[in-house]
């Protein structure tokens, strides 16, 4: 079936499958389908859009993640119900099934035996002898040299040392958070779960295993990150030079390998043939043992080039990819002379033999040369041998994979094959590379309908996941038009299902693709999809400022377009990362943690309603003082944009209840600042205090005051008017209590004696006005006080001994109040007080004060 043509059994339509097998036969395949009139008009469309829209929940953290294709991935707080349970490990059968599973496959066709591993016995003593201590190590040499094939040894010696077994991983492209969750995939049995960071963590922290990591790409302090994070592992780690050393704190031994010797390499070059080698054949090998400094790769391929020229010499042994004989044309022959006497195929040169890609290419079939092109076009990313027939044309391309790896021209990367060490750069030499950009837009083609056909499950994908990227790679920087559009097709359509798979590497790197692409063909909708799924990824992977950004970046390119939907996803997703963060909401709110103000302590607390009066006292601001208001944002600085959004029910309740007990509290503020704004004198002396008694006595009406033994001025005559509190020089208004001691403008300093007023009290008392708190004390009375702090204790009780003095007014239904005391006169300039009644009624204002001549 083309590839690039979806066929009905991808929406499993099987009267569409009658009329594409008889399409010659229109009038017969249409005779199949119902009329029109029979079925359902939507049985079709539902069909395919099942298909097409594949939606897939996981649980990322405590995160419920739907992925959504259509209009971006959906995230929200995981309900209890779904958060999965501790997971189990697996056993040892399981777990060899998992790593079985992602092994690369075996090639169709007979292969050429594994050779032996030579001159190696040392390093795997000593490597099996380190691992089985705990100790990690690290295999360092050169491409070529080796390492896989010794891994391979070290791997089945070790297969019995520690609890959870060996696990197998590859290092290729990967981050040491990847190898992490490759790792629990493999111990513990979490399907559709990704733990977050925290318990990534502990989880991994009690796994017991060998860990063989070959192809590592990273050292130093990311590699200390990995290895503390996993103390119960012996980790086989096999790197190049080039990679950064470990950290010398990480304890790591470091066993360096070499090449082979000269006997070793010629021993390996006899059993790549399977005969003994002739004396020209020896020499030969010498120099190239000389050359290559005896890496192992070079004289397996060596072992090739002799293959072939057996091959074309016309041996018996010649044989075919599938194991026959094989019958050389006549022209392939070499002749000497006029007349065939021989074949006589000369030895390859020294520098055939150092770099021998092209001559062996050259004598491969063509389907092996077109899966090279493909390759080279890939970055050396060799594809699934399923592809290959797709790809190439050739229903029987599958079998060029097992010529490539017969030839020495592939090694294993993983669950693929890619390139050898040297042979990119050498293929590249000899003009493979000349149609890269159309063999990567037919293979991103080929990805874009085989990642979207229902029958592939994400595990399957995300195995061919580097194949994916590297075609996206390779027409991002393409001179065609259409490549950049492929490319955001394919990164929009392998992007949900590597998510889904939990290859979340390959998800970012297929979205960070898709968004340069779309950037460059100005493709709004899948740009902002893109942004969208970052901000996704983001979130789940803890980043909050990352998600914002990519959020925000994701609602304004969707509001451009008025896709509703999309912005509907991405306020939602915003949202959840706000309430994560907890730092200002959209439109510069405070979240709903931080909206319930907090008293301050240099705020004024005022008393509750319905408390007794007590003892208060405040300062109006004078003229080099200021009103200070503290505000989140400073001044000047630019506010956060506006942004409309959506309040659930919850979150509304909570901030209609902040903003209620934010209004009290100002209210509060103001009502207090304005009952103390007019009380300060010019001395110290002028404080004042008000007391109330609890308990009526006769005479209590409300308007006389007296002096007593708490009074400070110890019962001063009327002529003695120092110290004592200013008056208003307005009748009906007393001054504000609690002055602090600084002169009030517009005061005068003369004192006054409480209770003795020039004049009457213009407000008479009711029968049932309020009564006094203290006994022996009118109500509303008003004694002066010292500078001096408070005294702690509370206002004696007793009927007070002094001369009392004499209310201003006396009300006939007091209830038995004394009369006026003819001999007491007040002072001259004083003036009567109000009755508590007035003073409520004007605390809200400060008084209008005159200056009375002392």
């Amino acid at each position: 079936m083309d590839p690039m043509s979806r066929g009905p059994e991808e929406f499993n339509h099987a009267d569409d499958a009658v009329g594409v097998a008889g399409a010659h036969t229109e009038p017969a395949a249409a005779s199949h389908r119902p009329p029109r009139d029979k079925e359902p008009a939507t049985t079709d469309f539902g069909q395919r859009a099942a298909g097409l829209a594949r939606t897939v929940q996981l649980v990322a953290g405590d995160f419920l993640l739907t992925v959504n294709p259509v209009d971006g991935s959906e995230i929200e707080n995981c309900p209890p119900g779904e958060i999965p349970a501790r997971p189990a490990r697996r056993d040892a059968t399981d777990r060899a099934e998992y790593q079985r599973a992602a092994l690369p496959p075996l090639p169709p066709g007979l292969m050429a035996p594994t050779p032996a591993l030579l001159e190696r016995q040392e390093e795997r003593a000593r490597l099996v002898r380190l691992l089985g201590r705990g100790r990690s190590v690290r295999l360092t040499g050169p491409a070529g040299s080796g390492r896989s094939a010794l891994l391979d040894a070290v791997a089945g010696d070790c297969a019995e040392l520690a609890p959870d077994g060996v696990v197998r991983l590859s290092g290729h492209r990967r981050t040491p958070t990847e190898l992490l969750h490759e790792l629990y995939a493999t111990v513990f049995q979490a399907p559709r779960h990704r733990p977050d960071r925290a318990t990534l963590l502990d989880r991994v922290h009690e796994i017991g295993a060998v860990v063989v990591l070959d192809d590592l790409e990273f050292g130093g302090a990311t590699l200390e990150e990995l290895l503390l994070a996993t103390p119960e592992c012996a980790y086989a780690l096999a790197a190049t030079p080039d990679v950064q050393a470990p950290h010398v704190e990480s304890h790591v031994e470091e066993v360096f390998l070499s090449g082979l010797g000269r006997n070793a390499s010629l021993e390996l070059l006899e059993q790549a043939v399977d005969r003994p080698l002739t004396d020209e054949e020896a020499n030969w090998a010498g120099d190239l043992w000389f050359e290559s400094e005896g890496l192992p790769l070079r004289f397996v391929q060596a072992g090739a080039l002799l293959r072939q020229r057996d091959r074309l010499r016309g041996e018996v042994n010649s044989l075919d990819p599938y194991g026959f004989p094989v019958d050389e044309p006549a022209e392939a022959s070499v002749f000497s002379g006029e007349g065939r006497e021989g074949r006589e195929v000369p030895l390859p040169t020294l520098g055939e033999g150092a770099a021998p890609a092209a001559l062996l290419a050259s004598r491969l079939s063509e389907a092996a040369r077109a899966t090279l092109r493909f390759a080279v076009a890939l970055g050396g990313e060799v594809p699934h041998q399923a592809h290959l027939p797709a790809l190439i044309g050739d229903t029987h391309a599958d079998a060029a994979l097992g010529e490539l790896l017969d030839s020495g021209l592939l090694s294993p990367a993983g669950s693929r094959y890619r390139l050898a060490a040297g042979v990119l750069t050498q293929l590249e030499n000899s003009g493979y590379a000349t149609d890269a950009g159309e063999l990567a837009h037919t293979a991103a083609r080929h990805y874009t309908w085989w990642t979207g056909h229902p029958s592939v499950t994400p595990e399957r994908a995300a195995a061919e996941a580097d194949g994916v990227l590297a075609s996206m790679s390779a027409l991002l920087p393409g001179d065609e038009p259409d490549h950049p559009a492929a490319a955001v097709e394919l990164a929009r359509t392998a992007a949900p299902v590597f998510a889904a798979s939990l290859h979340w590497g390959a998800w970012e790197r297929a979205l960070r693709a898709g968004s340069e692409a779309a950037r460059r063909t100005g493709e709004v909708a899948e740009e902002a999809y893109f942004h969208h799924e970052l901000g996704v990824l983001a979130l789940c992977n803890g980043g909050l400022d990352r998600a914002r950004a990519e959020l925000e970046a994701s609602i304004g390119l969707r509001g451009a377009l008025s896709d509703k939907r999309g912005t509907v996803a991405g306020r939602r997703a915003l949202a959840l990362v706000e309430d994560r963060s907890g730092a200002l909401l959209p439109g510069g709110r405070a979240p709903a943690a931080a909206e319930t103000p907090v008293a301050r302590p240099e705020e004024f607390q005022g008393p509750a309603m319905g408390a007794p009066s007590a003892v208060v006292t405040a300062q109006l601001p004078g003229a080099e003082s200021a009103l200070i208001t503290r505000r989140d944002t400073p001044v000047g600085a630019a506010m956060p944009k506006a942004r409309r959004t959506l309040f659930g029910g919850a979150r509304r309740n909570l901030v209609a209840a902040g903003a209620g007990a934010l209004l009290a509290a100002v209210l509060g503020t103001v009502v207090t600042l304005g009952a103390t704004s007019g009380s300060t004198g010019e001395h110290p002396d002028n404080d004042v205090k008000q007391q109330q008694r609890s308990t009526g006595e006769a005479g209590d009406d409300g308007s006389g005051a007296s002096t007593g033994p708490d009074d400070p001025s110890g019962g001063a005559t009327p002529g003695d008017n120092k110290g004592g509190p200013a008056s208003t020089g307005k009748p009906g208004v007393i001054p504000k209590p609690g002055s602090s001691g600084q002169p009030v403008p517009g005061t005068s300093g003369s004192p006054s004696t409480p209770g003795a007023t020039g004049h009457p009290s213009t407000g008479p008392s009711t029968p049932g006005g309020p009564k006094s708190s203290t006994p022996g004390r009118p109500s509303g009375s008003i004694t002066p006080t010292k500078p001096t702090p408070p005294d702690p204790t509370p206002p004696r009780s007793d009927p007070p001994t002094g001369t009392p003095s004499t209310p201003a007014s006396s009300s006939p239904g007091s209830g038995g109040s004394s009369p006026p005391d003819p001999s007491s006169k007040p002072p001259p300039g004083s003036t009567a007080p109000t009755s508590p009644t007035s003073t409520a009624r004007a605390g809200s204002t400060p008084p209008s004060t005159s200056t009375t001549p002392s």
